[in-house]
């Protein structure tokens, strides 16, 4: 099975995972797939492979003889996708020898150049879009499709190789994906999740995350009586995001920028709830926004009385540049496969966080590797099959590398 036949059997099965879901996984159509991933893996000759109780794929293939003494190289993606759009009868677009232009999905929603420049660039590549409706899944369907088809060359082809270590998460979308990941039992020395963006994409850094959850009790009571006696609780809950800094949200930060993210509110003059998350590179400044937060709940409780409003806020994950630092092989050796195979690396933060941003703090280094796709979490997803192949090769190439370094 090619690596396209591949990723559009993967995408068929939708996988969206639910943030206010209290089980694991947070939906039940993520078993699905992993039944199938479970079967496809051993199908292949991996003569390893469990499902566990949580919803993890684990697999493991021993290493060829003689190469027993080199570092067990783990290789994990995630199987659900984002909540932020359906991905529910996912219809594949196939364009064969794109031309670098404007295309009108079949819904009428346009993938212009004006908004992704890069699509110039992937001219003469098969694209694959979706029909304008639902999201893709490339995030992180194409991430399996590439590690199973570098092991699966790596049985066919007999190319040597040390002890590898495969898994497929769930829940990663809704920050779960690593709750239950068993990293004893993985056996992996180091990881690497393939989670990216396009497919010279090569991170080490990722966010420091929070989030914050807000509740304002307010005082309800007749407004022709309500003067120094009514606490609207839903314009309070207005000046508390007023008093954030306007700047600094998602829409006008880039790069290492952080920033302050309004997810949701509600509520009416008696009680309103606000939730935030809280992003930022740099660890000071990720503690600094959070004290941002505190100073203005108390601010607020002084102008309208105690516990007017009430802040929970909760970390999520820490850069994993602090731990994958302390390990530098893993961004030399992925930079060195990347140019092998002419592709100039790309080396980005990430807006965001994988897997690999809490396992490494969980005892398993974790760098994250591009998949080739671009536009995630909406219907205008998009990745070509000459990028997917690439991306494969970084794994395949790396799997080679460690398959020749000794503990």
């Amino acid at each position: 099975m090619d690596i396209l036949q591949r990723f559009s059997k993967y995408i068929q099965f939708e996988t969206t995972s639910c943030e206010a879901s209290q089980e694991t996984p947070s939906s039940a159509c993520q078993l699905e797939l992993a039944r199938y991933l479970k079967t496809e893996l051993e199908h292949i000759g991996v003569p390893k492979v469990i499902l566990d109780d949580y919803g993890i794929v684990y697999g493991w293939l021993p290493a060829s003889p003689g190469h027993e003494k080199c570092h067990a190289l783990g290789l994990i993606a995630h199987m659900d996708t984002s909540p932020a759009a359906s991905g529910r009868n996912v219809q594949l677009h196939i364009i064969e020898n794109y031309d670098g232009e404007d295309v009108t999905l079949p819904s009428g929603v346009k993938l212009s150049t004006a908004d992704f420049p890069h699509l110039k660039t992937l001219a003469g590549r098969t694209l694959l879009t979706t029909d304008g409706t639902t999201l893709m899944g490339a995030d992180d369907k194409a991430g399996i499709a590439e590690i199973v088809t570098a092991i699966e060359t790596v049985i066919s082809e007999k190319i040597p190789h040390g002890p590898l270590c495969i898994a497929f998460t769930p829940d990663e979308e809704v920050g779960r994906g690593a709750d239950h990941f068993n990293v004893d039992k993985f056996g992996a020395d180091f990881a690497y999740t393939v989670d990216g963006g396009p497919e010279n994409e090569l991170s080490c850094e990722t966010f420091n995350a929070a989030s914050a959850h807000i509740h304002i009790h307010g005082v309800s009571v007749h407004p022709g009586d309500a003067r120094d006696i009514m606490v609207n609780a839903a314009l309070v809950a207005c000046e508390l995001a007023g008093m954030l800094p306007a700047s600094e949200t998602p829409r006008y930060t880039q790069g290492y920028e952080g920033f302050y993210h309004l997810d949701s509110v509600h509520g009416d003059v008696s009680e309103a709830a606000m939730s935030y998350i809280i992003r930022d590179h740099d660890r000071k400044r990720f503690e600094q926004r959070k004290q941002v937060l505190k100073d203005i709940a108390e601010s607020l409780n002084k102008k309208y009385g105690q516990n007017t409003v009430t802040l929970v806020l909760e970390d999520s994950y820490y850069n994993m540049k602090e731990i994958i630092d302390q390990h530098p092989h893993l961004m030399e050796n992925a930079k060195a496969v990347m140019e092998s195979l002419g592709l100039e690396p790309c080396l980005l933060p990430v807006r965001g966080g994988t897997d690999g941003s809490r396992l490494s703090f969980m005892g398993l280094p974790c760098p994250n590797l591009g998949t080739g796709g671009y536009a995630y979490h909406g219907p205008m997803e998009h990745i070509t099959k000459e990028g997917m192949e690439m991306a494969s090769r970084v794994v395949l190439g790396l799997i080679e590398t460690y398959g020749k370094e000794s503990l």
